[in-house]
């Protein structure tokens, strides 16, 4: 494949001129181009940044990461070559990146998309679809590699995305196991494997089809409860439908409506109440330091005004890196109030909203867009 290699970029050459401008330039470029980037941004894994504005952030990652792991001095000293500098870079170093940037932002996802992925490959209840020992076939990539049920005959017909979602939107969500699993005890587990496996064999009993492994996870998971707690401005996504948005309550409601909504307003109360005490334990009370976790997590979480990280460091007057590490501080708080239920979720962020902007200055247009 002599084609890969001439699109390799001009490394050598920028690390021994220490070239910033261009090194940055071609590290875009990767990131833009790579798959698992591409893939995560059209799964809407990367929602909270822009168009182009996700491809900036991630790239700004990935050179201070080179950068603090001196992998630009490492390429110069072993005398790697332009297409094994781009190959490290794309496969190895912005892989792991993204993985770790996805199981921090999107923990339950991510981990159920690993396990729904090891089980149709280990359990014999399903085999490939579209293989028939060639080489070719054998390394294609997980995610579009199909799979159906083991007795199926080899010539099972598919069925297009449509009838595929309306066919296993017929199977009821699963309950929420909410038992505590993991090394620190911090997360749920949501399904047990052997009910996992039940619902993979569900949704292709349903949809009759054999599936490519990243339409089937999406079809799997949309009947389980996932509960990622990342926090967007609400209403901000014109796709969402009309019955997913949150809904303040009529005019119309009883005295039973009422006092339920009362309760679950003082409970969301609560949670906002835990969760900004949490942050200042965090910061050990340190004014400062507070009053910046506040900002990031107006700007980057709570502001209509959708701010890539640069953004915010630029308007905070703080880092870029001292940014990632306060988000990394409110997702860990943030995953700490272990909601049972989506709608106390989307409570709680409704008054963490209104606490947050009464704590931090907006500008008017902000304010008229709120």
């Amino acid at each position: 494949m002599p084609g890969r290699h001439t699109r390799a970029g001009r490394w050598v050459e920028s690390l021994l001129q220490s070239d910033v401008n261009r090194l940055w330039s071609e590290l875009h470029r990767v990131v833009s181009s790579h798959p698992l980037v591409r893939a995560s941004r059209s799964a809407g894994l990367l929602v909270e940044e822009g168009a182009t504005s996700a491809y900036t952030d991630l790239t700004q990652e990935l050179f201070v990461q080179l950068l603090t792991k001196s992998r630009f001095q490492h390429y110069l000293d072993t005398g790697m070559t332009d297409a094994e500098i781009e190959c490290e870079i794309g496969q190895i170093e912005l892989t792991n990146l993204l993985t770790a940037e996805l199981r921090k932002r999107h923990p339950e996802s991510y981990r159920l998309a690993r396990r729904i992925s090891t089980l149709i490959q280990s359990s014999s209840n399903f085999r490939r679809f579209d293989s028939n020992g060639y080489s070719a076939e054998n390394h294609r990539r997980l995610a579009d590699r199909v799979y159906g049920l083991s007795e199926w005959p080899e010539n099972k017909p598919g069925r297009g995305s449509h009838e595929l979602e309306t066919r296993a939107h017929m199977i009821p969500v699963r309950q929420r196991d909410t038992r505590m699993v993991g090394c620190t005890g911090d997360a749920q587990i949501v399904i047990t494997n052997s009910d996992l496996e039940d619902l993979i064999i569900s949704v292709l009993d349903a949809v009759d089809s054999p599936v490519d492994v990243r339409t089937l996870r999406s079809l799997v998971m949309s009947r389980l409860p996932v509960m990622d707690i990342y926090l967007v401005p609400l209403g901000g996504d014109e796709s969402d439908s009309e019955s997913s948005r949150f809904d303040p309550p009529d005019l119309g409601e009883n005295p039973e409506q009422v006092l339920l909504r009362n309760e679950s307003e003082r409970e969301a109360a609560g949670s906002v109440d835990r969760f900004l005490k949490g942050l200042r334990s965090n910061v050990r009370g340190k004014v400062k330091q507070y009053n910046r976790m506040l900002g990031v997590l107006w700007h980057c979480y709570l502001s209509p005004d959708h701010a890539t990280q640069l953004e915010v460091a630029s308007a905070l007057g703080v880092s870029d890196s001292l940014v990632s590490d306060y988000r990394r501080r409110i997702e860990q708080e943030l995953r700490a109030l272990a909601f049972r239920e989506v709608e106390e979720a989307r409570l709680f962020e409704l008054a963490l909203r209104e606490r947050v902007r009464n704590l931090v200055p907006v500008s008017d247009e902000e304010e008229v867009t709120a």
